[in-house]
């Protein structure tokens, strides 16, 4: 099982880029995928997670109304797109895949998901 994360890299603040997860050896209709980051000094956090379907999503409030997750189950691949950027956001983002069936706020805690992809850095300057 691979989760590919890509799309990551250096932009300025109010710029928008788009990261995405491929996965190999799973398909991502079968899994919850979620987002999350790590900056420098900080524990991982949640960004955003998206249901089997793609129907239901959670987003931290921090990036809510700024990022979109999408997910395209034939390409099996899971889409965050990122606007109007902060340098606070400034973090290396990876994906995770969860094999639950249950669909729930423990999407947003990092234990639980079953593959890690290895990471996009992104940096937001001022």
């Amino acid at each position: 099982v691979q989760l590919q994360a890509s799309g990551g890299g250096l932009v300025q603040a109010g710029d928008s880029l788009r990261l995405s997860c491929a996965a190999s050896g799973i398909l991502f209709s079968m899994y919850n995928v979620g987002w999350f980051r790590q900056a420098p000094g900080k524990e991982r956090e949640f960004v955003a997670a998206i249901s089997r379907s793609g129907g239901s999503t959670y987003y931290a409030d921090s990036v809510k109304g700024r990022f979109t997750i999408s997910k395209d189950n034939a390409e099996n691949t899971v889409y965050l797109q990122m606007n109007s950027l902060k340098t606070e956001d400034t973090a290396v983002y990876s994906c995770a895949a969860d094999s639950s069936t249950l669909w729930g706020p423990f999407v947003r805690t990092k234990n639980g998901y079953d593959y890690w992809g290895q990471g996009t850095q992104v940096t937001v300057s001022s």
